[in-house]
């Protein structure tokens, strides 16, 4: 579990502003590092950890736990305003439709019971910064495919829903070669969705997302979040990203993994 995301996050870090729009790096490498992608994914599983007995106050603790796991990494690439809020202790949501609402979201899919809570955990999680209905959308849809994924879904049913979105209607050899930097939900998580929908396995999917360009990290976390509910994770990826995060980190993954495992 999460280790789609933070996967995607390590692999892209070192395209983010040197873009490589080919498929053939090596994902684990001496240059890469984790980003806020990871940082922020982790605090939001650290949210739902406190509340897994009662999600109603969600929102609230979601607040609390990014601020206070994000603090501890002042450098890792927030955005000028996340990070403002995150080094305020009272400041209310921005209306941001930043791609930070889908990078960071995909624990909501494991939590959730089913697909009315997916939304509800979705919105409490992104809320406490991107409350405007781009933000949401982005969050909502990324959870949602996510969710059924792990549930079974085909490609073709994922599709289907991922097009209630957003429309679908390029391919990523199309926008390669002009595709660029983007922080939006709206020009970032299609990309990442049409890069999951194209991969062959896993692997693929990484490849293929951090090859679209752009914001390369978050377009990676993103895809390879659904992709992990697809197709899975091989073991020795999971250990490599492993060896990337600290102690602190490696606790919340650790321990989202043990108290959320069996429950999709």
């Amino acid at each position: 579990m999460l280790h789609g995301a933070i996967i995607g996050d390590i692999a892209g870090s070192r395209f983010e502003f040197d873009n490589y729009r080919k498929k053939d790096f090596g994902i684990f490498d001496k240059r890469c590092f984790f980003t806020d992608d990871t940082v922020m994914t982790l605090a939001v599983a650290q949210a739902l950890l406190d509340c897994r007995q009662n999600f109603s106050r969600l929102g609230e603790v979601c607040a609390r736990t990014m601020r206070s796991v994000g603090r501890h990494y002042p450098g890792c690439g927030y955005g000028g305003r996340f990070n403002v809020w995150m080094f305020s202790d009272d400041m209310p949501a921005y209306r941001s439709f930043g791609n930070g609402a889908a990078m960071r979201v995909s624990p909501v899919a494991y939590a959730a019971r089913d697909r009315r809570q997916v939304k509800e955990l979705a919105r409490a999680v992104t809320c406490v910064t991107h409350d405007h209905p781009e933000g949401i959308k982005g969050a909502e849809v990324t959870a949602l495919l996510l969710f059924d994924a792990l549930h079974g879904a085909d490609k073709a049913a994922l599709r289907k829903t991922a097009e209630e979105y957003y429309p679908l209607d390029f391919t990523i050899d199309e926008i390669r070669p002009s595709y660029r930097f983007n922080e939006t939900c709206q020009n970032t998580v299609p990309q990442a969705l049409e890069a999951f929908f194209e991969a062959r396995d896993f692997e693929d999917a990484v490849r293929t997302a951090v090859s679209v360009g752009g914001d390369s990290d978050t377009l990676a976390a993103i895809a390879c979040s659904v992709a992990e509910g697809f197709f899975g994770v091989p073991e020795e990826m999971k250990t490599r990203a492993e060896s990337y995060l600290d102690e602190r980190l490696l606790r919340i993954l650790r321990d989202f993994n043990a108290a959320f495992a069996g429950q999709k």
